[in-house]
């Protein structure tokens, strides 16, 4: 167990100063001093971390599909850069997974909004109309994260 540290007698206002109220209620954490603690903050900011990773793994899902879309329906655009960004993303996502096993049983729904997301990315990035690209998510979990792409430069 970490050394308890010095808790300041001064109480830091959750809403002036974050980073020393993180300070100050570790602190009061690892004192023992759990009575002093500001439980409702505390409580909103390890909500907030949970849905922080949510949004990770729909910020990497959503990158992810784009890039399958536009490599689908753009096939003369098709770059390294993409192919790229394809592996990169798929890495994000399974370590995203991988440290936060919870967000599986969220899978569904983060791909659901990520695909709504990298529709319209992709539209715009590529100047289709909107009206090409499937309304609802088509791709398998499988084929998202396996499906072999590669570029051929001939």
């Amino acid at each position: 167990m970490a050394t308890p540290v010095r808790v300041p007698e001064l109480s830091v206002s959750y809403a002036d100063d974050l980073y020393s109220w993180t300070k100050q209620q570790a602190s009061l954490l690892l004192s023992g001093r759990f009575s002093e603690l500001d439980i409702e903050h505390i409580v909103e900011e390890l909500i907030g971390v949970g849905n922080e990773q949510y949004d990770k793994l729909q910020s990497a899902l959503t990158i992810l599909l784009m890039h399958l879309l536009k490599w689908d329906y753009q096939p003369e655009r098709r770059s390294r850069s993409w192919v790229l960004s394809i592996r990169e993303h798929r890495r994000r996502v399974t370590r995203i997974l991988n440290r936060n096993p919870g967000l599986k049983s969220e899978l569904h729904l983060a791909m659901s909004e990520a695909y709504e997301d990298a529709a319209d990315r992709a539209a715009g990035e590529t100047d289709l109309p909107d009206h090409i690209f499937p309304e609802k998510n088509e791709y398998s979990w499988e084929a998202m994260m396996t499906r072999k792409i590669e570029w051929d430069m001939r």
